[in-house]
């Protein structure tokens, strides 16, 4: 990291500082190669009230130069996969709330960002003979991908964990869903 440029250390640095809430924890993690320069990239597990588990990466790109598409040299990719119930996976809004969940969590953080874009996909499969595990299952998959305009990335990796608790149905921090109780 010491050979790695200030811009993306800065960038790095802001990222570790994020306070991720109980139920999400985040973990460092290799990075992919080749789609930058320099990368750097946390894994991220969530847990919500009904025991919906979510899984997730963050990976931060930079490249100097900048890429076309990016309109920037900093981009964030996200990838959130999660397990959903039948009911869930057939509501016919379940995409566009679950795009939702990244955007306002964008907006809500205070992250300064441009070029949003991504997809959110529902899947079912089927399982038959002799393979293990349940016979059908649904999930639900959120690829994204911006560009941060500055390297204070704190607001970004809060809009991440955000996410995370939302795809698993958590409520806002510091509310308590009817009929859960914390102790004391």
């Amino acid at each position: 990291m010491s050979e790695a440029p200030e811009l993306f250390r800065e960038a790095v640095s802001s990222l570790t500082a994020v306070h991720a809430r109980p139920e999400v924890q985040l973990e460092v993690v290799k990075p992919p190669q080749r789609l930058a320069p320099w990368a750097y990239a946390l894994s991220a597990e969530a847990t919500g009230p009904v025991d919906v588990l979510a899984t997730g990466r963050l990976v931060l790109l930079y490249d100097p130069e900048g890429q076309e598409a990016w309109n920037g040299v900093l981009r964030i990719v996200t990838y959130v996969r999660a397990e959903i119930d039948r009911e869930l996976a057939s509501d016919p809004f379940l995409p566009a709330v679950s795009w939702s969940w990244l955007s306002d969590a964008l907006a809500e953080s205070g992250a300064a960002w441009t070029a949003l874009g991504g997809t959110v996909t529902e899947t079912s499969s089927a399982r038959f003979g002799d393979i293990s595990g349940p016979a059908r299952t649904d999930d639900l998959e959120l690829r994204a991908s911006w560009t941060a305009t500055n390297p204070e990335l704190t607001a970004h990796g809060a809009a991440f964990c955000q996410l995370m608790a939302s795809v698993v149905g958590l409520p806002p921090v510091g509310v308590t869903v009817f009929g859960q109780r914390q102790s004391s």
